[in-house]
């Protein structure tokens, strides 16, 4: 995952909150609370980012933690609150 380009899925609205921000899925009405203000940061760039980790570094997430962000994010694509962006070589 960590080299692949990820996306925000269209159907999920993120709502800032003090401890992160909530993630609502319109399609699956999934609601997801992301705890960390670091994560939210990471799923934000990851649309602007060529790779997933290139989206972690961008978020200042340091490189020990990067199997745990890649953790979270794999069960944000469980339940599509994330994607693989369309059209990109990877």
């Amino acid at each position: 995952m960590l080299d692949e380009p990820w996306t925000l899925s269209p159907a999920v609205a993120l709502r800032p909150e003090p401890f992160g921000a909530l993630a609502y899925h319109f399609g699956n009405r999934k609601l997801t609370f992301l705890k960390r203000p670091e994560l939210v940061a990471v799923v934000r760039a990851l649309a602007d980012q060529p790779d997933v980790r290139s989206a972690l570094v961008a978020a200042g997430v340091p490189e020990a933690q990067h199997p745990a962000y890649a953790a979270a994010l794999e069960g944000l694509a469980r339940t599509d609150m994330i994607r693989p962006r369309e059209g990109v070589a990877a």
